[in-house]
C-alpha cells in the first residue's frame, strides 16, 4: 500500500468529484492519506474530512503565504484542534520568499513559523514544513526551534548538503511528482544520497503532477510513477520502495500503524 503523506482534497479542483475519486483510492492501493491545511479555511475543510473518511488524517497549521491570518487567537484555536484523534502533525508551516519580497511581510511569517514550531513541541506533534526560495532561513529557524521535533520537509527543492543537515536533524523528505521532471537534476541528486529509510511520498495534490500526467490536476492516484521514478533512480524494486515509504510515513506521523 501507499501513503501519501501530503494532500489538499479539500482544494476546490476536487468540488465535483471528490467523493467518487477518494472512494477510489483503496482499490488503487493508495491505503492513506494525511490531508495538510494551509490557512484557517482548509484547515477547517482538512478536519471536516478527517472525520468523514477513515483513512484521511490531518495536520492543521497555517501557510507562510497566508501567515497575515495569524494572530493568538488563531494560534490557541489550532492548538485545541490537535486534541483530535486524527490530527498527525502541525502544518503546512515555514517560509515562503517566492511572492513575498517586503522585509516586514518576511518577518512576520518567521514569527507565526517559529510560533507554530512552539506550538507543534508543546502538543508532541510532528511538523510538515514549507520551503520556498527561502533555504537559509528556513534550515536556521529549524537549527534553533526545530531540533528534535520530528517531522517532514515537504516538497524538497534544496541541495544535498542541506538534506543531510535535516536528516541529521531527524527528519524526513518528501518526494514528489518533480522527481519525474526531466529537468530536476537537483532532487534527483538528492534521492540518490539519502537513505531510502528517510524518504516519504506525496503530491501535494492538486498540484505538482508527475510525468506523464505534468500540468494536470494531480491525486494520490498518480503516486505509482514516483514510486518509480525512485526505484529507478536506487536501483531497487518498486515493491521495496513502496513498503519502505510506507513504514516511514507510519513512523512520521507516529501512527503505529492504527
Amino acid at each position: 500500500m501507499i501513503f501519501d503523506t501530503h494532500a489538499h482534497y479539500d482544494d476546490e479542483q476536487f468540488d465535483e468529484d471528490r467523493e467518487k475519486l477518494l472512494l477510489s483510492l483503496k482499490e488503487n492501493n493508495i491505503g492513506r492519506v494525511v490531508n495538510i491545511g494551509a490557512n484557517i479555511q482548509s484547515t477547517k475543510s482538512t478536519v471536516a474530512l478527517t472525520k468523514k473518511y477513515p483513512f484521511i488524517y490531518g495536520a492543521v497549521g497555517v501557510h507562510p503565504s497566508d501567515a497575515g491570518e495569524m494572530n493568538e487567537e488563531v494560534l490557541a484555536w489550532l492548538k485545541s484542534l490537535t486534541d483530535l484523534d486524527k490530527i498527525a502533525a502541525v502544518g503546512e508551516i515555514g517560509l515562503d520568499y517566492y511572492w513575498d519580497k517586503e522585509e516586514d511581510v518576511r518577518e512576520n511569517q518567521k514569527r507565526w513559523f517559529i510560533r507554530q514550531l512552539q506550538m507543534a513541541r508543546e502538543c508532541g506533534l510532528p511538523v510538515s514544513i514549507h520551503s520556498r526560495d527561502a533555504a537559509k532561513d528556513t534550515l536556521d529557524i529549524m537549527k534553533e526551534y526545530g531540533k528534535d521535533l520530528g517531522g517532514v520537509i515537504h516538497c524538497f527543492s534544496y541541495s544535498v548538503e542541506m538534506a543531510r543537515e535535516y536528516v541529521k536533524m531527524g527528519y524526513y523528505i518528501g518526494i514528489g511528482g518533480v522527481v519525474t521532471f526531466k529537468n530536476a537534476k537537483a532532487i534527483k541528486e538528492v534521492v540518490a544520497d539519502i537513505p531510502l529509510e528517510r524518504i516519504v511520498v506525496e503530491t501535494d495534490c492538486p498540484y505538482l503532477a508527475p510525468v506523464p500526467n505534468r500540468g494536470k490536476r494531480n491525486s494520490s492516484l498518480n503516486l505509482p510513477w514516483v514510486i518509480r521514478a525512485i526505484s529507478e533512480i536506487k536501483g531497487i524494486p518498486e515493491e521495496t520502495v513502496e513498503a519502505v515509504t510506507w513504514e516511514n510515513a507510519i513512523a512520521l506521523y507516529r501512527m503505529n500503524d492504527v
